[in-house]
């Protein structure tokens, strides 16, 4: 049975950093493409930043240059930190797979809140 659970978010302030981690169970964590996603109310889930297999990132364009993927494949975990945090990066934050290696049922996700 796989599970993510993601942990770290929290209340910073604009300009503020903070890292988000998710440790991942059930699966053969390295083999997979892994990402974060964040989703606020009303809108669709979106694709933050992602990590293949072979560790090549890729972001998107509203965080690229602020938030860093990465993963570590003995501990069955993925990280996003997050720099320079802006209002609108305000949403609950979950990790999944991406692309043609799979996705799973979605965690709880974590609260990232950003004000002043």
């Amino acid at each position: 049975q796989v599970r993510l659970v993601e942990s770290g978010g929290g209340l910073v302030q604009p300009g503020g950093s903070l890292r988000v981690s998710c440790v991942v169970s059930g699966i053969t964590f390295s083999v997979y493409n892994m990402a974060w996603y964040r989703q606020v109310p009303g809108k669709e889930r979106e694709l933050v930043a992602l990590i293949n297999r072979g560790m090549t990132t890729n972001y998107a364009d509203s965080v690229k240059g602020r938030f860093t993927i990465s993963r570590d494949n003995a501990k069955n975990t993925v990280f996003l930190q997050m720099n320079s945090l802006k209002l609108e990066d305000t949403a609950v934050y979950y990790c999944n797979g991406a692309g043609n290696t799979g996705y799973f049922p979605w965690g709880q996700g974590t609260q990232v809140t950003v004000s002043a």
